[in-house]
């Protein structure tokens, strides 16, 4: 017989909590007597539910008929006592009460995960819907702006034509001169790879004198694609070149996308 898989098998324990036939407590008994390693673990199975029995209120005595349906413990079944006096079955209902005590509080602590983490998902999509409100009324807002600029008699349109680096691309510049303000429609022109924005430029054509007003930022994640910009310029036309990240001092020209001059009145 091999002893230690007769050990680790789980009998022992159900023999010590009553669960076997008296058949089958017999054989343990037996095992016990001829083993002496057998004898000594159910001595300590019977030790550890003892010492986990002893740190339960005694007043837990009423509960031995719920308790003992869940661990099923058979009172009609005998076990074969092996020298030792009679077992307290109170201790065995408090080590029953510990476990159920804290199953109950695993499953306190996974309840209270579980509205954290719900909480959590709803404090995001809140303020994900926020963003979005904000974002639309933003859109919005540029958008009447942009139509009560259109409608303003003060207002010059400059259509800015494609280039050579880029001959299908196209924008629009609606120029404000009394609030010295430039609405650039950008919707015609590509987007702009990595590393590289927009920037446009307030032309004098006599010499050629170029200054920045601004670059055209954000312009991937720009609905619209219409940037307004401060321009107190004497302008005579406005060019769009593609500049690297942050901007050039002057134009690069060989990224000229798009140009147009101003229509004299």
């Amino acid at each position: 017989m091999n002893v230690e898989e007769y050990i680790a098998s789980g009998i022992l324990e159900l023999y010590v909590a009553g669960q076997l036939s008296e058949d089958e407590n017999l054989e343990v008994h037996g095992y016990a007597l001829k083993y002496p390693e057998i004898m000594k673990e159910i001595e300590e199975i019977e030790a550890a539910v003892l010492a986990l029995g002893k740190t339960v209120s005694p007043g837990l005595r009423h509960n031995f008929e719920i308790i003992s349906d869940i661990i099923d413990i058979q009172k009609e079944t005998k076990v074969v006592e092996l020298g030792k006096k009679d077992v307290n079955w109170s201790w065995y209902i408090g080590w029953a009460a510990s476990l159920l005590l804290a199953v109950g509080l695993v499953w306190m602590y996974t309840q209270n995960q579980d509205l954290k983490k719900q909480i959590q998902v709803t404090e995001t999509e809140k303020q994900t819907l926020e963003e979005q409100i904000t974002n639309a009324n933003t859109s919005l807002e540029k958008t009447q702006e942009l139509l009560n600029t259109i409608r303003d008699k003060n207002i010059t349109v400059i259509a800015l034509g494609g280039q050579e680096v880029s001959p299908d691309s196209y924008a629009k510049a609606y120029w404000n001169k009394q609030e010295q303000k430039v609405f650039i429609d950008a919707k015609g022109l590509p987007e702009p790879p990595n590393g590289f924005v927009y920037q446009v430029w307030s032309l004098k054509l006599d010499p050629l004198t170029p200054t920045s007003i601004g670059l055209l930022e954000d312009f991937a994640s720009d609905q619209n694609k219409v940037f307004t910009m401060n321009n107190p310029n004497e302008s005579e036309a406005f060019g769009i070149t593609l500049e690297p990240e942050g901007g050039s001092e002057s134009p690069t020209l060989e990224q000229l996308y798009a140009l147009g001059a101003i229509a004299a009145p």
